[in-house]
């Protein structure tokens, strides 16, 4: 009986998933059948016949003539979209198929794939006014924490101090990376209208990788290695990557969870006991704030272009009254707080003068949180759940 219940419970052997995968692969087109396969019949008997179809020189309903110019930056997103052709963003995606906008769309919509896939539809679910200029930031400011960080300069700390930079940077690790993850659940959701947002995104996960990156090779460079993963870590996780709306998501991963990041990365004056982990902290850093200027500017669009603002905000309440929470199991944990207070005061054996920091590093944290809050017209202040003192320190 218990054989049977294990048989039961096991999952399907990757063999017959891969099955099934290709069987349902497979009957997409059996069902398309009729659009693709006049498109391959009519295209090789034109070629078949010498003879060329040439439709692609009409441009009766395109935008031809357009001319972009550049501005000192060079030719930005910015720039092309000052054409009302190509510039005017649609409130609803107009199409669920891959043509890209300002493209000549509608006289073969007929014969366009709809991709089921594309469930963000309407520009308030992901749109920020921030988020071309931001683009273009991130690519302007990409790094390699293979050779922009001086690894053969870094300096030997005591044990004490290894062992928190280490623990500080296994956090790091766990978390950078699915902050990565979290885009690429949403990103494939974009339709074509909106692919500023689409691009930024696949920034934002280059920037996580290679967070995730610089911090594990900085707890190996020093001699340690990576310490204690924390389930407080991956509770929080979790929460953000199963968030229900992408807009959700966003709030607690960039405005709440980035944020804090931020806040910590603005304080490492105080934390990095190298001239090797300041430079660290000082580039990802740049890059936070970006994540962090996105979470912002795209819950403000969302709270003020959603169609019924007072469910919107009411909804946005009750996932952040949940979310705060979630985040501030985190936030005190001991493989968080404590390495944080060792880098702080010094040592182990001044662990409490490194609270003493933490305890004045925490209104900082929490008051930038509800001022990023204030600027997306989301008051968080008369019912935030992070306390106004660290536990214990008040």
């Amino acid at each position: 009986m218990l054989s049977e219940l294990e048989n039961l419970a096991a999952p399907p052997p990757a063999a017959d998933l891969e099955e099934e995968g290709l069987a349902a692969w497979e009957a997409s087109f059996e069902h398309d059948k009729q659009i693709w396969g006049e498109l391959l019949a009519e295209n090789v008997d034109r070629l078949e016949r010498g003879s060329y179809s040439l439709h692609w020189t009409d441009t009766t309903n395109s935008h031809w003539g357009t001319k972009v110019a550049p501005s000192s930056r060079g030719l930005t997103y910015n720039d092309i979209n000052r054409s009302k052709a190509y510039g005017t963003i649609p409130d609803r995606a107009e199409y669920r198929n891959l043509s890209p906008r300002g493209s000549v769309r509608a006289e073969h919509r007929d014969r366009m794939p709809e991709l089921e896939a594309y469930t963000l539809l309407d520009k308030y679910e992901m749109w920020a006014d921030n988020v071309s200029t931001l683009y273009e930031e991130a690519k302007s400011r990409q790094w390699n924490s293979t050779t922009d960080i001086p690894w053969s300069e870094l300096e030997p700390v005591s044990e004490d101090l290894e062992k928190a930079a280490c623990q500080f940077s296994t956090f790091l690790s766990e978390v950078e990376f699915v902050a990565g993850d979290f885009p690429s659940r949403w990103i494939y959701k974009i339709p074509a209208d909106f692919f500023e947002v689409k691009n930024f995104l696949v920034t934002q996960m280059m920037d996580e990788a290679r967070h995730m990156e610089v911090f594990r090779k900085r707890a190996l460079a020093g001699g340690g290695g990576l310490l204690h993963a924390s389930p407080a870590f991956e509770w929080s996780m979790k929460a953000i990557l199963e968030a229900p709306t992408h807009t959700m998501g966003t709030y607690l991963l960039n405005l709440l969870g980035e944020g804090f990041v931020l806040s910590v990365f603005r304080a490492g004056e105080f934390l990095a006991r190298t001239h090797v982990d300041r430079e660290i902290f000082r580039r990802c850093m740049q890059d936070e704030a970006r994540h962090v200027a996105y979470g912002t500017m795209e819950l403000k669009s969302y709270l003020e272009n959603h169609p019924d603002p007072v469910v919107a905000l009411q909804n946005m309440h009750r996932f952040a009254d949940l979310g705060e929470l979630v985040l501030f199991t985190s936030f005190v944990d001991p493989c968080l707080l404590e390495p944080i207070a060792v880098l702080m005061g010094g040592s182990l054996a001044q662990i409490d003068e490194g609270f003493e920091g933490i305890s004045f590093l925490w209104s900082t944290l929490r008051e930038e949180y509800l001022q990023r809050c204030d600027r997306a017209n989301f008051d968080r202040r008369t019912r935030c759940k992070i306390p106004e003192f660290l536990p214990g320190m008040s």
